[in-house]
């Protein structure tokens, strides 16, 4: 509870600041203190050392899992505002907005992670959604970023429609918001296989279809190369791992004990929609241009590997899902804050960044190294035990092929960035950078290779 209500007072906070102060570093610091106090509160809730109780009629659970995963969020925001912090405060004046928002964002998360029945999914979605719209639109001069939030904003607003659907079928079905509602309560425990009604296996598909648009998962993957590319890139970089592994982490909470409803029929459902969205991600991405919009399709292609958590839904899959948020977050937070620094985000743009700013072109390095799951970089093993989870669960062998196969064409794209790095000549522009920048990236690089030597340490955290 303490991450929920920490994260809307800190919100508040952040607005007054803006009130108070328009000195924009004052205004990041505060934001920095707050997220440690956000992240300090939400581990001394984990160890039930200092605990907020509120009476929630069982509308909201929390458990270890939960708990560790806010953990993750908050400290990933951290990272986030350290290395991006001063390119937010570029965008105009409102920079104490933006912070709020982003607060009320964890605020978002918090709750889906804890939600324990249809309405507070609802709830959480929309909080975590509403202001992501308006950091899209946030560069009010940017055309690009003015269709993007309004493209967000209609395709949210219609996904969110087709979830509310979802569940007025479930509880017209089950008589129920709860979880436990979306099986069937006319069955009792002893009856084996359950059988689901029309309405609930309606109900159950447009939940599914909801959550896939949230992940950016295909066929529901059609907004995202758009939205990402339009936005502020220090927005995509936050959408692109804080708010998608939230949005993980409820799918999988949502389905995981639900899968029994459709029967086989799941199975098949989830490797169509698993290769199509490997397929759709890693095949576009090949032919993209400008490196952000290569790393939007990528995300799509991420998104593939992490719904292998939902398909074998055993303990590798939950570990897998655990390491794959922290290799992605690592990588992509740290990709995204030396992307901010060059001025030219297509190829050519980084043609010879080793020659000139070589810390840079390191860091970048081991970050793609991650994203396309190289042996020694926290991707493999994030890579690895999602693999591993579908062969435990007995799933079908080609499907593990299919996703190896991705993953090579994945490193084609990724190492034309660094052959263009390291093996062509140019003289990139790069904005000013600072030693403590240079420091933070290492840090992050240093970071990716410890988890990838040693994925114990983040696992031995979660088994506290």
């Amino acid at each position: 509870m303490n991450a929920i209500i920490f994260s809307a007072i800190m919100g508040v906070v952040m607005m007054f600041t803006g009130i108070f102060t328009n000195k924009k570093p004052l205004i990041t610091l505060t934001a920095i203190v707050a997220l440690v106090i956000l992240l300090v509160a939400n581990i001394l809730n984990s160890y039930g050392i200092f605990s907020i109780q509120v009476d929630t009629k069982d509308l909201l659970h929390f458990n270890k899992m939960g708990m560790f995963f806010n953990s993750l969020m908050i400290a990933g925001t951290l990272l986030f505002v350290l290395l991006s912090g001063s390119e937010m405060e570029k965008l105009g004046n409102k920079t104490a907005d933006f912070y709020a928002l982003i607060f009320f964002v964890l605020c978002g998360t918090a709750i889906l992670t804890s939600f324990n029945g249809m309405l507070m999914l609802f709830l959480g979605i929309e909080i975590l959604s509403i202001p992501l719209y308006i950091l899209t639109g946030s560069d009010k001069k940017n055309l690009k970023s003015n269709e993007a939030s309004l493209k967000y904003f209609l395709m949210g607003s219609f996904t969110t429609g087709i979830m509310l659907m979802g569940i007025v079928l479930l509880y017209g079905a089950t008589g129920s918001f709860g979880m436990v509602g979306l099986n069937n309560p006319a069955l009792p425990p002893s009856a084996g296989v359950q059988t689901a009604s029309f309405l609930q296996v309606a109900g159950f598909l447009l939940l599914f279809a909801a959550m896939s648009f949230k992940v950016s998962a295909a066929p529901f993957h059609f907004w995202t190369p758009d939205v990402y590319d339009g936005a502020p890139s220090v927005f995509t970089s936050f959408m692109s791992t804080i708010v998608k592994a939230a949005g993980f982490f409820a799918f999988i909470k949502l389905f995981a004990s639900n899968t029994s409803l459709l029967g086989p029929t799941w199975s098949i459902i989830l490797s169509f929609v698993i290769v199509a969205t490997l397929f759709a991600g890693n095949i576009t991405a090949v032919f993209q241009r400008s490196i952000k919009r290569m790393l939007a399709y990528s995300s799509i292609a991420q998104a593939g590997f992490m719904l292998f958590a939902l398909y074998s839904n055993n303990d590798l899959g939950t570990e897998g899902i655990i390491l794959y948020t922290v290799a992605y977050c690592l990588a992509t937070i740290g990709f995204f804050a030396i992307l901010m620094k060059v001025k030219d985000y297509t190829f050519d743009g980084f043609n010879g960044l080793a020659s000139t700013q070589p810390v840079l072109a390191l860091v970048a390095t081991i970050c793609l190294l991650s994203l396309a799951g190289i042996p020694l970089t926290a991707g493999f093993f994030a890579k690895y035990f999602m693999l591993a989870s579908v062969v435990k669960a007995g799933g079908p062998i080609w499907l593990v092929i299919v996703a190896v196969l991705f993953a090579a064409i994945s490193a084609y794209y990724y190492f034309k960035v660094i052959q263009a790095m390291y093996f062509k000549e140019g003289q990139p522009e790069t904005a000013e950078i600072g030693q403590g920048f240079k420091l933070g990236l290492l840090l992050v690089a240093a970071a990716i290779v410890l988890v990838g030597v040693l994925p114990s340490i983040v696992l031995n955290w979660f088994y506290f």
